[in-house]
């Protein structure tokens, strides 16, 4: 008997009709011999709505209020799951964050699991229950109702799953796996059987959806195994394990795009020591979030260059933070540009083989792509181009690192 712990988003439990059919999914899992622990989020639109109502409420809201208030969305959908599996002969129970409890540091709207007391559940499991938990939710100190942020249903899963030292993390999207590439853009892109943390922690920081950074890191830290897979077919998803669990590892294993980035430009700064942190300090202070940096090299030691990015919803802060800075700083011109797209070509197998920044360059230029930044780490090499290449670059980049289905 294994234990199964199945993560199902919003657009898995939309409706009661969908609510249904995810208690069938469960119930087919604990008739194959298995317990199972349930993660569910609220309905696709709800929190959306359930955050317009606390902004309309009070512009400048308390966010302890903001936390009660959107996290009843989770209620809905864990009750009405226990409720659908009751009804199919399948005994499950319902827990809210604050009953376990699921404790969070205080950090309301974006708090971080501290621990998950599991006693209720095993006892619940052990008498052949489904344990049907909301997600995106805790108890912070001062048993106040708090949230975990972005990704906070996936987080939940796998802490959960860590806790209960479940065999392995479903996590059901309205996708059936992690593919090379955006299928939408490359039609020739296929699905992974397998992915390593390391490569799904890059895919999801540098524009993949399927999951969230958060779930990776924590999956990656414990050891959990995670698995993604659709909720609307029976079709085998991607699996989630450490590098040793891949026999042969390809030298890549996808391309990503994030057309969340602006890129700003300091025309003409001092090239003198202190410059770099008179800039990013204050940026930091702001709390915009810098990705790429390139300074150019000073022809006369006098002035220099310095191009960065951030995501485009701090573009309108970073602008205000460096318009401040131009006395300090002594600038030329500032130059902001929201038209651009990251480009990333991922793979753990760049370790050990050389020639990937060459493939990628050589493939850009052939296509006469301009390439405006460039950023690497040791399995990633990411550039910077104009937005209107990015299916071109992608599918390009797909084929020549031999990605491309048969």
């Amino acid at each position: 008997m294994a234990l199964i712990v199945q993560k199902f988003g919003g657009t898995s439990v939309a409706d009661l009709n969908r609510i249904r059919a995810v208690a069938d999914r469960v119930a087919a899992t604990v008739r194959a011999g298995n317990q199972v622990a349930v993660v569910v989020s609220a309905m696709a639109g709800v929190t959306n709505q359930l955050v317009a109502w606390v902004r309309d409420a009070h512009a400048d809201y308390d966010p302890r209020e903001y936390d009660t208030v959107v996290s009843t969305g989770e209620q809905v959908t864990t009750g009405l799951l226990a409720l659908a599996l009751n009804n199919i002969g399948i005994p499950a129970r319902s827990w809210l964050g604050w009953q376990l409890p699921i404790r969070t540091d205080g950090s309301h709207g974006r708090a971080r699991i501290d621990d998950i007391a599991t006693d209720e559940l095993m006892k619940g499991l052990s008498k052949g229950e489904v344990q049907v938990i909301a997600g995106f939710q805790g108890l912070a100190p001062g048993n106040r109702v708090s949230t975990l942020g972005r990704g906070g249903s996936d987080t939940s899963a796998v802490a959960v799953a860590a806790a209960l030292k479940a065999e392995r993390c479903d996590i059901y999207t309205d996708v059936d796996g992690v593919y090379t590439s955006d299928p939408r853009i490359v039609a020739k892109a296929r699905k992974l059987d397998k992915i390593t943390y390391e490569e799904m922690l890059e895919m999801a920081s540098l524009g993949a959806k399927v999951l969230h950074t958060r779930s990776v890191e924590l999956a990656m830290k414990y050891n959990v195994r995670l698995q993604v897979l659709s909720s609307f077919s029976n079709e085998p998803g991607t699996l989630c394990v450490n590098e040793d669990e891949i026999v042969e590892q390809e030298l890549v294993s996808g391309i990503t795009y994030s057309r969340d980035e602006a890129k700003i430009t300091l025309v003409r700064v001092a090239d003198k020591p202190g410059i770099a942190a008179k800039l990013f300090g204050p940026l930091s202070d702001a709390e915009v979030n810098v990705d790429m940096i390139v300074q150019n090299v000073s022809e006369d030691g006098k002035a220099t260059d310095i191009t960065f990015t951030v995501t485009k919803g701090d573009l309108k802060a970073a602008l205000k933070v460096v318009e401040s800075l131009k006395g300090e700083l002594g600038y030329a011109a500032l130059v902001p540009d929201s038209n651009v797209v990251k480009v990333s070509v991922i793979g753990v197998g760049m370790r050990s083989h050389a020639g990937v920044a060459k493939t990628m360059f050589e493939t850009m230029a052939a296509k006469g792509i301009n390439i405006q930044v460039i950023s690497t780490s040791e399995i990633k090499i990411s550039v910077l181009i104009a937005e209107e290449y990015t299916e071109l670059a992608l599918r390009a980049l797909h084929s020549a690192y031999g990605l491309d289905s048969a």
